[in-house]
């Protein structure tokens, strides 16, 4: 049965899609999609209340074709996500991480081809991480839907306001990767992107599959006995979260966690006696806090984070670093490269520790890979050898920065 035709009427527009309730609607709408090399998805999602995002809506667009599946009432999404592991097919997305998570958590694989728009944007202009609509009217010179940017994306049924905003998430993706895709050709980035979107999947890949326990709020100070303890936590917690799909930070906040480590105590009736700790809801938990601290204090010193001897970087590192990242934003501006895509000042300053240490034996830096490599080039080396300068030029130029290389 095919799927009903929807006509959303807008001030100025209507917007013919089709709206998906059912498996069987799903999988006629995958054997249109399948007959596209190319299909551009977005999402709406809930993040606060559950473990994981709650995936409430996905748009797509392919082959002139708009569609919205409704993933509150259709649970089984595995031949919509199949569809973007077939390596014909690229699947184009703004800002994908969320995205991404979703599919491989799914079915544990990610999209064979991979274009975000976000990425390609700032490798042919000067702004990034750029939102959607900004890349839209810059590159399209089309407006976009502002509204409905607090939408409970949980709730039913959905206004014809709502469904328009979702909609207008992936209505240019056509357009816009045609058109990035010309730019990156005509600069000879091609290459760039494709190398920029195996690296950025796999760095998003690991960001979901990797334990982050060191992204809890307060840990700078602890010592290493104290981080045993906060990674002892953070595995429980993050266990007890899953386990009831909730945020881990309801289960236990970020700074009554802390306070545990600090106090290395793992008698529950200590344990009881922090201000905070005295919600009901974790009154029933106190012992597996409680063995949780004490892994922490029985782990042997050898194994205890936070040991690795790290050298500290030459005491000019902090001041050449500011120089040079304004060398390299000046050239990216020149380029039309996004600075902030090339690098961050961390980068800058790994670059010149890395140079200025001899320490070959230390992980070649990022800026030092790729094509990050082939646009700083021989920059660096040059500035600090003294055979190039930054000087002023034009006071009034929106790049009043120029660099001068000596033959």
């Amino acid at each position: 049965m095919w799927p009903k035709r929807l006509f959303v009427k807008r001030s100025s527009s209507i917007s013919d899609h089709t709206f998906i309730t059912t498996e069987s609607q799903l999988a006629a709408l995958v054997d249109r999609l399948a007959q596209h090399d190319w299909l551009g998805f977005d999402t709406e999602f809930v993040s606060e209340h559950t473990y994981r995002s709650q995936l409430c809506l996905v748009q797509v667009a392919a082959g002139g074709e708009l569609a919205v599946i409704d993933t509150l009432k259709v649970k089984e999404l595995e031949p919509f996500w199949r569809l973007l592991t077939d390596p014909a097919r690229t699947t184009v997305v703004h800002a994908g991480r969320e995205e991404m998570g979703f599919i491989l958590h799914a079915i544990g694989e990610r999209p064979a081809r991979l274009f975000d728009v976000q990425v390609a944007a700032g490798l042919v202009d000067h702004d990034y991480p750029a939102g959607y609509g900004a890349i839209v009217r810059r590159m399209l010179g089309q407006p976009t839907n502002k509204g409905e940017t607090r939408t409970d994306w949980r709730k039913r049924p959905l206004t014809h306001a709502q469904i328009e905003y979702a909609l207008d998430d992936v209505r240019h993706l056509d357009e816009l990767w045609k058109t990035l895709t010309g730019r990156l050709a005509d600069r000879g980035r091609i290459d760039w992107m494709t190398e920029e979107m195996a690296t950025w999947m796999d760095e998003v890949e690991a960001s979901f599959t990797r334990k982050r326990w060191r992204r809890v709020s307060g840990l700078n100070g602890l010592n290493r006995r104290e981080l045993a303890i906060a990674r002892e936590l953070w595995h429980w917690r993050d266990s007890v979260a899953d386990a009831r799909d909730m945020p881990p930070k309801r289960v236990l906040r970020d700074d009554l966690l802390v306070e545990l480590c600090k106090r290395k105590n793992a008698d529950p009736q200590q344990i009881a006696a922090i201000r905070g700790m005295q919600r009901s809801d974790l009154r029933h938990i106190l012992p597996a806090i409680a063995e949780a601290v004490e892994r922490g204090l029985s782990l042997p010193d050898a194994d205890l984070p936070g040991g690795e001897k790290h050298r500290p970087p030459p005491a000019q590192v902090n001041v050449l670093g500011q120089f040079l990242a304004t060398a390299v934003g000046g050239l990216c501006r020149q380029l039309e490269i996004a600075p902030a895509l090339l690098g961050t000042a961390s980068d800058m300053r790994e670059l010149l520790a890395y140079k200025l240490s001899n320490q070959k034996n230390m992980p070649p830096p990022a800026l030092t890979q790729g094509w990050r490599a082939d646009v700083v080039g021989d920059l660096i080396d040059e500035l600090l050898n003294g055979r190039a300068a930054l000087r002023i030029n034009d006071l009034h130029s929106r790049d009043p920065l120029v660099i001068d290389r000596r033959g």
